[in-house]
């Protein structure tokens, strides 16, 4: 406790210390914060762009290279720059001082000295912060170690920073922290800066790609009346002015479907998304989605420009087109193999599902291999639970999984041939769904009747089953072209890409839990309340992580260092029971303190 209150007050000094600075300037004519520009000339890396590791060894060395080489690449020796940026560390202080500048593009050293920038301001400098935001004009060199640098002649302090960073050996490593407060992850963490520099890549490419083959990027409306497309449950809302509730879209496909009606023949949107689902590694309740449809050309027309797609991506982001997520390297230059979910299921899970012909049948194949059901699974459900059990983990390079069953395709055309299955994909990486994709449903009877499916599905309890959109019947009713339409998860696609864990780590502000938010609830309800507490439980109580351990029977199934990512809780389990008609499932009445479900 002692070692706590003194770390305390400790810091506490620091950031008098550092407001006290701030004052002295303002008293002294000098407030950075009535600085509103400052015209920078370089970057550190434009500086840097022309040295090699080579050339700077060889400085080091003494070479009689050097002359050679620093006439042809040295461009910028003995110019005057302006550069810009945060410190992040400083060393020396007696008449010479080193500071290394941080900006968007990495790291440059500025040589500081007292008989070149004057006695005063270099007594200013001094007092200057790690975590200040400086702007320093001087002459390009390099030192004799081989590093570039700029000897500063003049030093302007842009920004004051008030609170210090995170101390630079351990850096900053609390994982809930980070995504809290990105910005400082980004200053501390180079590696995470350029996770989101080439997520921008990622989506400027696909955009260069699309435009390319004349794709036209549209805006659709967020808010809507019928949240369909998918099979999610939608977030809601309230429209005040309206007097009226709406949903936040789930998928982008109703809309751009309507397009294509109105004549656009390539069309294209990337946004936001919203989905009311659990957080876990692959999934955020806000995600970023591409839809793109394509008129005249149908789900294998979908899988070439899906191919293509990928591998000009990773070409002109990454240089290659073979990439290697935890270990295992995927090779997007060969032609992705394409497999029919049937013929899937009949490769890893040993069972033919060309010879199962009634739903009693299924039933029977799915509890001898342990698959759990519902009773208002179809048989072309028990077809995916076995794909989802006993397939998607062997995908792990580039493959399209072709031809799904009819139940769970309520927006794609059946196949002509077997009207039990239908036109679709799913493109498969790393055991995850990256994109899905269909020969789109463009007879309006068959849709109403599909329609009128998800709706009893809605009235037996799947909250995920689409309802009838109105206007959208009435757009197909008006007649709309073969179509091939397709829909990506950007997130994903950025997480193999970039080789991040969880999908947090290419979101730059994830959906967290907000910080005392329980604790709030929880007092609002005591209050409410008066002494009633149900004896674990308290207002104040505050429970302490930092030595959690996974159950001995699960350690081997866990990944500690994924699953940490996510968040969790302490609960208190008021009731466990089997579920009915389970030989596995058991269903738990748990209780965190807020509320019970």
């Amino acid at each position: 406790m002692e070692n706590t209150e003194q770390t305390q007050e400790q810091l506490s000094a620091l950031l008098q210390v550092r407001r006290d600075k701030l004052t002295e300037l303002q008293n002294d004519g000098r407030d950075p914060f009535k600085i509103t520009k400052f015209e920078r000339t370089h970057t550190s890396a434009q500086l840097k762009e022309n040295y090699t590791e080579e050339e700077r060894e060889l400085k080091k060395r003494g070479s009689d290279e050097v002359q050679i080489i620093k006439a042809q690449v040295s461009q910028f020796d003995g110019q005057t720059v302006s550069i810009a940026g945060r410190i992040m560390s400083k060393r020396g202080m007696g008449k010479v001082g080193f500071v290394h500048v941080s900006d968007i593009d990495g790291q440059i050293q500025l040589f500081v000295k007292k008989d070149i920038l004057g006695e005063d301001e270099y007594a200013r400098f001094k007092k200057l912060d790690i975590g200040d935001i400086i702007g320093a004009e001087g002459e390009v060199f390099t030192t004799q170690t081989g590093e570039i640098s700029v000897r500063a002649e003049k030093i302007t302090l842009l920004s004051k920073s008030l609170l210090p960073l995170p101390e630079k050996f351990h850096g900053m490593t609390d994982t809930d922290l980070r995504y809290r407060q990105r910005y400082i992850d980004l200053i501390m963490n180079a590696d995470v800066k350029k996770t989101f520099i080439n997520r921008s890549k990622i989506i400027a490419s696909i955009r260069s790609y699309l435009n390319g083959q004349n794709f036209l990027e549209v805006e659709t409306p967020m808010l809507v009346a019928n949240a369909g497309g998918a099979a999610a449950r939608p977030f809601e809302t309230h429209f005040n002015a309206l007097d009226e509730d709406f949903k936040l879209r789930i998928s982008l496909e109703l809309y751009l479907k309507r397009l294509i009606v109105g004549g656009f023949d390539k069309v294209y949107e990337i946004g936001r998304v919203f989905r009311n689902e659990g957080l876990d590694t692959r999934h955020n309740p806000e995600f970023t989605l591409m839809e793109l449809y394509q008129a005249y050309t149908d789900y294998h027309g979908m899988m070439d420009l899906t191919e293509n797609l990928y591998r000009h991506v990773a070409q002109e982001v990454l240089g290659t087109t073979k990439i290697v997520y935890n270990g295992v390297e995927m090779d997007l230059g060969k032609p992705f193999e394409r497999i029919t979910m049937v013929d899937a299921v009949k490769k890893y899970a040993g069972v033919d599902w060309n010879e199962v012909e009634t739903l009693e049948q299924a039933r029977e194949l799915a509890k001898e291999h342990h698959i759990e059901f519902e009773e208002r699974h179809k048989k072309g459900d028990i077809l995916n639970l076995f794909f989802e059990e006993f397939v998607e983990e062997h995908l792990l390079q580039p493959t399209f999984v072709m031809d799904h069953p009819v139940e769970i395709s309520p927006l794609t055309k059946k196949k002509p041939e077997n009207p039990e299955y239908v036109e679709r994909f799913e493109f498969f990486m790393n055991g995850w769904e990256m994109a899905n994709a269909y020969s789109e449903l463009n007879d309006p009877i068959d849709q109403r009747e599909r329609f009128k499916a998800q709706e009893e599905l809605l009235a037996q309890g799947d909250d995920e089953a689409n309802t009838t959109d109105e206007d959208f019947m009435n757009a197909l009713e008006i007649g709309m072209p073969p179509t091939g339409g397709i829909g990506f998860g950007i997130d994903r696609m950025c997480m193999l890409l970039t080789g991040a864990e969880a999908i947090r780590d290419v979101l730059l502000f994830p959906t967290m839990k907000t910080v005392g938010a329980s604790e709030n609830k929880k007092g609002q309800e005591s209050a409410t309340a008066g002494d009633d507490n149900n004896g674990f439980f308290t207002a104040n109580e505050k429970i302490d992580f930092s030595n959690a351990k996974i159950e001995p029977i699960f350690e081997e199934m866990v990944d500690f260092e994924t699953f940490a990512k996510s968040d969790f809780r302490a609960v208190k389990i008021l009731a466990c029971e089997a579920v009915p008609k389970s030989k596995k499932l058991l269903e738990f009445t748990l209780d965190d303190g807020v509320r019970k479900d």
